[in-house]
């Protein structure tokens, strides 16, 4: 089986919708991306840290999905990162209540030696440095290299993020975050400029408006699956990450068309994930059910046109 590492924050969140509130629950971007591509047949490892106040099942949970978590360091006397947000009516604006660093503060990430020959790393959002020390530590250049970040990195380590972005295969941001590392308010001009920076391809996560995929003058689009209801939008952008890494490294194949495919999947399991607070949804979610959903996503795109 081919290999995933994962690279990002294994967290606790606390989060409040206009359905509920929560207290600490299970969260962070790694978390998110190892749950999604536990889907796919391949081998994944995250690397992040915790503190000894991370609850034994949550770590049972992680390596029932066959996730390696030999690279998840427990900081004795330390405490997990915990962030705290609320979200507004529209789901898609949220405020930030509470950020506590703790142990991620310090973190010196140590990729597991049996994966140093990774095929895909899929870095999740975390400082630029960090996610530099891991690139660093392969023993061989990786198939693909995939890198999400945010506009906090833009604002405060700019210079760190885009020497980072010049070494990785593809990068997934959403649309303000294009416009701001871009300065072009088109999301096309913003994604051609963005390929100038080092990334081949360039995914745009547009929320509940779906994901667009660049590459050159190639450009694909797929719509988010329209739902009933959208409880808590936490994860989704981690989850669409880790469909679309699984699903590459599981077909081995990186070509714009396999792309799609891949932007198709990680649409899908996101639009689960959306559906119940936290990970709930993608802990209690079987194979069935992303076979069917699947197919809804093919029928909502599909069709015959006469010319």
């Amino acid at each position: 089986m081919n290999k995933l590492l994962i690279v990002g924050t294994v967290a606790f969140d606390a989060i409040e919708t206009p359905f509920g509130k929560t207290d600490k629950i299970l969260g962070g971007a790694a978390t998110y991306i190892g749950l999604s591509a536990s889907f796919f047949n391949l081998q994944s490892a995250i690397v992040s840290v915790v503190g000894d106040d991370f609850p034994q099942e949550h770590l049972d949970l992680l390596t029932e999905r066959n996730i390696d978590i030999s690279g998840l360091e427990v900081v004795k006397g330390g405490k997990t990162f915990f962030w705290s947000g609320r979200y507004h009516n529209d789901l898609n604006s949220r405020d930030t209540l509470d950020t506590q660093l703790n142990v991620l503060a310090d973190f010196q990430p140590k990729v597991p030696e049996n994966y140093k020959n990774s095929d895909v790393v899929m870095l999740g959002n975390l400082h630029p440095l960090v996610q530099s020390s891991v690139l660093d530590q392969m023993e061989t250049t990786p198939k693909l290299v995939v890198l999400d970040t945010m506009n906090f990195w833009m604002d405060c380590a700019l210079p760190e993020l885009l020497d980072v972005i010049k070494r990785v295969d593809v990068i997934t941001i959403n649309d303000e975050e294009a416009r701001q590392l871009s300065g072009e308010y088109s999301l096309v001009k913003a994604a051609a400029k963005i390929q100038t920076m080092g990334p081949k391809y360039v995914v745009i996560k547009k929320g509940e408006h779906g994901a667009l995929l660049f590459h050159g003058q190639n450009v694909f689009f797929a719509p988010a699956l329209p739902l009933e209801e959208v409880f808590d939008p936490t994860g989704a952008g981690d989850t669409f990450a880790g469909g679309f890494a699984g699903f590459i490294t599981q077909s081995e194949n990186i070509s714009f068309e396999n792309m799609k495919n891949a932007i198709i999947y990680g649409s899908n399991l996101a639009s689960f994930c959306v559906e119940k607070f936290g990970t709930e949804r993608m802990v209690d979610l079987d194979k069935n059910e992303v076979v069917s959903r699947l197919m809804q996503f093919k029928s909502l795109t599909q069709f015959d046109i006469e010319l």
